[in-house]
């Protein structure tokens, strides 16, 4: 049981770190990772203890691991078309 708070209080502490910051793509791409290593190990603990199969833990580590990749990419095409990475020099018109 306390193990469930303590996931709870990561995910909404996750939660609160990705509303609350609203300077730094960068920032904002580790919160979001922050919050799928808190669901991931969600899922790990709860398909250990009904005793399932683990496939769907690498399946969801995998996508993960793309989902990642692919914030890093979006940020780097982004800081070398702008100089930065903050989200007030975006433009929606140039994006």
């Amino acid at each position: 049981m306390s193990m469930c708070f303590y996931l709870f209080v990561l995910y909404f502490c996750g939660i609160w770190s990705f509303s609350s910051s609203r300077k730094h793509l960068l920032v904002t791409l580790l919160s979001l990772e922050f919050i799928v290593l808190v669901l991931y190990l969600s899922v790990y603990f709860y398909l250990c203890g009904l005793n399932y199969s683990l496939f769907f833990v690498v399946y969801f580590l995998v996508f993960s691991v793309c989902e990642g990749s692919l914030g890093l990419s979006i940020l780097v095409s982004m800081i070398r078309s702008h100089g930065n990475d903050y989200f007030r020099s975006y433009s929606v018109l140039q994006c």
